[in-house]
């Protein structure tokens, strides 16, 4: 679980520029630090860095939106 995490918590930070290590709920998209472009790269580097495959189509914004969520989605497609 804490490989998943901190890979996790790298890329997004890697993608914002921001720490969420203590900010596990804060919601990405609200807070404009998440837009559609960084989403599409938020994927594409789990399903290189984790072997995550989670194809865009079937991606639901509101179960992904905080960096919480995004561990659990995570660990669920694993």
């Amino acid at each position: 679980m804490d490989d998943v995490k901190e890979t996790v918590l790298s890329i997004l930070n890697d993608l914002t520029g921001e720490d969420f290590s203590t900010r596990l709920d804060e919601n990405l998209y609200d807070s404009a630090l998440l837009d559609s472009m960084g989403t599409v790269q938020l994927l594409l580097d789990l399903q290189d860095k984790l072997g995550v495959n989670a194809p865009i189509s079937e991606f639901n914004r509101s179960e992904w939106d905080t960096p919480s969520k995004i561990i659990a989605k995570v660990e669920e497609l694993k």
